[in-house]
């Protein structure tokens, strides 16, 4: 995800919580944000994940 992204993310977030608040079209935005932003998040932790290799140190 690209910093403009993140930064849009950012900023939705401090907009959401001034009295004003989010317009419906900036609400789906967002919402569309922090699914794209959550799934790389998760594609990154489960190839970690599938990385790590278990050593049983007493049967070497």
């Amino acid at each position: 995800m690209d910093k403009a992204k993140l930064d849009r993310i950012s900023e939705l977030y401090r907009k959401s919580q001034t009295p004003e608040g989010l317009t419906s079209e900036e609400k789906e935005e967002q919402k569309t944000l922090r699914e794209e932003y959550l799934s790389i998040i998760r594609r990154n932790f489960r190839s970690t994940l599938e990385s790590i290799e278990y050593v049983d140190e007493e049967k070497k």
